[in-house]
């Protein structure tokens, strides 16, 4: 035990020691930076001179994942009903025409009845106002009859239309039927593939015509949308690069391009909507409604870059440590005020001035341990 306690002091003793020595090779004197030849070696720090490099001019901007209306589809019924059978989860997928819920009414019946009481009236007075206008058009049956046995027949077929179209449009057969096949239960099928992101439903529960049963959202064709500012609406065009990331969920930067730009401003922001399509490789990765982050690239131009570990940013300000001499004992290193540009993933554009040049030698690497 005595042994271990000497040594975690030993080992505090050297990590002082080794801070001392550091204070002692480091020496600040307002806006210049002695570090000893020793210091510079064992801390591994770099000089080196800006570079040529290649910055991106961008726009900033927000916006969320989503997709085109024709992608998303919320699932209601025509005729309120109760829940029958459903095997559907949040995150199940679906393909076009696969059986969504199937909905339980006695209303199913009677409006099949009704149908099914028109079709029987249909032929009789079909046949007859095709009777009577024959005995019209001979002089033989008066225009009174004719015309009684014509409004029958088209008030009859209109109804029969009519009741036709709904049965087709809960999924229920009219040539069942007339067949004498009738159900008090209709299938909701679903129009596109998909995701099921909304789950409404559970057995025995009522769902009216205005409900939402489920909604179906095909990732196939997900999108980044963006609201762009008024004043940078005009440096967007189609075919631009969109580098965004999701926040809330990952660090990684995401690829898309841009395939629409709005025409019209909107809301008190004063944005336009601006849509990009996503690289096929990360679009299952992302879920639709995630708030995003976005940079456009609009120009690209040539300036002098350092890499960002090089620049020191204090009170709103930016630095360098240019080298102001070298000697067989160490460097003076003097902090030397700049204007910074565009930036990328590693380097940070300075604007040249009268004492940071291409030609300028400053500390590359190492610059957050003297700071």
């Amino acid at each position: 035990m005595k042994k271990i306690v000497y040594l975690l002091l030993l080992g505090t003793g050297l990590i002082a020691c080794k801070k001392e020595a550091t204070a002692e090779a480091i020496s600040k004197n307002e806006d210049e930076i002695t570090v000893s030849k020793e210091q510079f070696q064992t801390m591994e720090m770099e000089i080196g001179s800006p570079l040529e490099k290649e910055f991106n001019f961008t726009v900033k901007a927000t916006g969320k994942i989503d997709v085109p209306p024709a992608n998303k589809v919320k699932i209601t019924t025509f005729l309120g009903g109760y829940i029958k059978s459903t095997h559907l989860l949040i995150g199940d997928k679906v393909k076009k025409g696969q059986a969504l819920v199937t909905l339980e009414n006695t209303e199913f019946i009677d409006m099949q009845k009704e149908y099914l009481e028109v079709a029987e009236q249909i032929s009789y007075l079909k046949s007859e106002f095709e009777r009577q206008k024959t005995l019209y058009d001979e002089k033989i049956a008066s225009q009174k009859n004719y015309l009684k046995a014509e409004s029958d027949y088209k008030r009859a077929n209109g109804m029969y239309q009519s009741l036709k179209k709904k049965l087709e449009l809960v999924n229920i057969s009219p040539t069942q039927v007339q067949k004498g096949n009738l159900s008090s239960t209709i299938t909701i099928y679903a129009p596109i593939a998909g995701d099921v992101t909304v789950m409404n439903a559970s057995i025995g529960m009522f769902m009216a015509p205005s409900d939402i049963i489920l909604e179906l959202v095909d990732t196939n064709h997900l999108l980044i949308e963006l609201a762009v500012f008024e004043k940078d609406i005009l440096h967007i065009k189609e075919g631009q690069t969109i580098l965004f990331t999701v926040p809330q969920a990952s660090k990684d930067e995401f690829k898309a391009k841009v395939v629409l730009v709005g025409k019209s401003i909107e809301g008190n922001n004063r944005t336009i909507m601006v849509h990009g399509q996503l690289d096929e490789a990360i679009k299952q990765r992302l879920l639709t409604g995630m708030f995003v982050e976005a940079k456009i690239l609009t120009e690209t131009k040539k300036g002098l870059g350092i890499p960002t570990d090089a620049l020191i940013t204090e009170n709103d300000k930016n630095y360098v440590l240019l080298v102001k001499s070298k000697t067989n004992t160490g460097y003076v290193f003097e902090k030397v005020a700049v204007q910074v540009g565009e930036s990328s993933a590693q380097f940070i554009e300075i604007i040249e001035n009268s004492k940071v040049n291409k030609n300028s030698k400053i500390l590359t690497k190492g610059v957050f341990d003297i700071n």
